[in-house]
């Protein structure tokens, strides 16, 4: 990836890591299915304010809105029901550690399904690392935890799952010429038309009590940040990255939670954040690839050059 896509996929986790905050202090109030329907439905509003403002027009074509369909069930309405729904039951640690199993799902997907983006030795080592790493930034009480509330975790896995696929599928629109912008808006409009009238049945939001201030902020956050800004980004890396690329956001968003808690709240940078953070580092070097590359390069005898034994001599 060039150096603007590295900086909006670090941008992209700060957006999305920012959700997990949002959706835990939303939950307080608001049942699952209407923090999902909310969320896309305020973040359609303010993407269709943008494109009318930009003039910009969605696209009319029922093809690429079948696809928008598609995308927005796989990116919003199965994987957002999911994870509220897993965050009422487990910690959102244990949910951070989970989500980050979106590459290595998305390196598998991406192998059978695209020409592409095949699996390699460095893609699926640089997940591990990368998984690890997460995995020690939050916490050796946090991992421990794993598998007490097994339904609730194979909730947040298959909501990596579908992530995975929705970053595959969502190649298709920069075949079909359609802008980031355009995307991101079409996509949220599909899934409110999907996820409203699941709102009403089930939840019959009419019967609450009135929300407090902050729940309802968390819920503006979530949908303003975290998913209209966050996904013009998202389809903009996608167009030009690839989605093993893109899908890394999922390892990078821990690291931007604690660092953000640094820079913000005071926290304390501990040596299992070090730890973490190196592994992290580690693993997407080997995804990319070019920091091995170079190291080869190095490595490698410069021609002419006599090659030299362990002992020294030349060969």
């Amino acid at each position: 990836m060039t150096g603007m896509e590295w900086a909006l996929l670090i941008a992209l986790s700060m957006l999305w890591g920012g959700s997990f905050f949002f959706v835990g202090v939303a939950v307080t109030d608001f049942p699952p299915f209407t923090i999902v329907a909310l969320r896309v439905t305020m973040a359609s509003l303010a993407l269709l304010a943008v494109m009318a403002i930009m003039n910009i027009e969605l696209p009319r074509r029922g093809r690429i809105w079948a696809a928008l369909f598609v995308m927005g069930f796989l990116n919003n309405v199965v994987p957002f029901s999911l994870i509220v729904w897993g965050q009422t039951h487990i910690a959102s640690g244990v949910a951070s550690i989970l989500n980050a199993t979106t590459p290595l799902f998305t390196v598998l997907v991406a192998h059978f399904l695209t020409a592409d983006e095949k699996m390699t030795v460095g893609r699926i080592l640089g997940v591990f690392l990368g998984l690890a790493g997460v995995a020690v930034m939050v916490g050796t009480a946090v991992v421990q935890s794993l598998g007490t509330d097994v339904l609730a975790q194979v909730a947040i896995l298959g909501a990596a799952l579908s992530y995975a696929f929705a970053g595959v599928f969502g190649r298709c629109f920069k075949a079909m010429g359609v802008a980031p912008l355009a995307t991101a808006a079409g996509q949220v409009t599909a899934s409110s038309i999907l996820l409203l009238p699941v709102m009403l049945i089930v939840d019959k939001p009419w019967t609450f009590a009135a929300p407090s201030g902050e729940a309802v902020g968390a819920l503006l956050g979530l949908a303003g940040l975290s998913t209209a800004l966050a996904y013009v980004l998202y389809f903009r890396i996608l167009a030009t990255a690839g989605a093993t690329n893109l899908l890394l956001v999922t390892l990078l968003i821990p690291v931007s939670a604690i660092l953000l808690g640094i820079v913000f709240l005071g926290e304390v940078l501990e040596w299992k954040h070090i730890v973490g953070l190196t592994l992290i580092g580690i693993g997407l070097g080997a995804i990319d690839g070019r920091p091995w590359s170079a190291l080869q390069r190095r490595l490698r005898p410069r021609r002419g050059q006599p090659t030299r034994n362990l002992y020294g001599d030349g060969i």
